[in-house]
């Protein structure tokens, strides 16, 4: 699973085994390790009628409501998108996406790799990444 943050937004990126596995009620955890500290980043199932995030003590949750998954899991539907209202005004952008290979050869980082994406459905097309 990979994870982007950017300003009020975060987006998760799902290899196919992940989506299968999140589809099948397990989370999905990952972390990312600093000096002295630990980010961890989970995605959770729920039972909620949205999509939410929380972050505390170095944790990110974000929860997926069981309906929009299950139809996002079994279908062509690339991306579940969602927003969530801060505290203090504004919104929280939420992006869950599946993962597909690259369409330029050796695009990709050195230490990540296209095995186990989704094929990418402009595969046919001169597009790239």
């Amino acid at each position: 699973m990979k994870l982007r943050i950017r300003q009020n937004s975060v987006r998760l990126r799902l290899k196919r085994s992940e989506v299968d596995q999140i589809a099948s009620g397990k989370s999905i955890t990952e972390e990312t390790h600093f000096p002295g500290s630990v980010l961890t980043y989970r995605l959770d199932v729920s039972d909620d009628s949205k999509v939410s995030a929380s972050f505390s003590e170095g944790k990110l949750v974000i929860r997926l409501p069981i309906s929009e998954l299950t139809q996002w899991a079994q279908t062509e539907q690339v991306s579940i998108v969602a927003e969530q209202a801060l505290e203090d005004s504004g919104t929280l952008s939420l992006l869950i996406e599946k993962d597909f290979s690259c369409l330029a050869p050796g695009h990709h980082r050195p230490d990540e790799d296209d095995e186990d994406t989704f094929p990418h459905p402009n595969a046919d097309s001169a597009d790239a990444c």
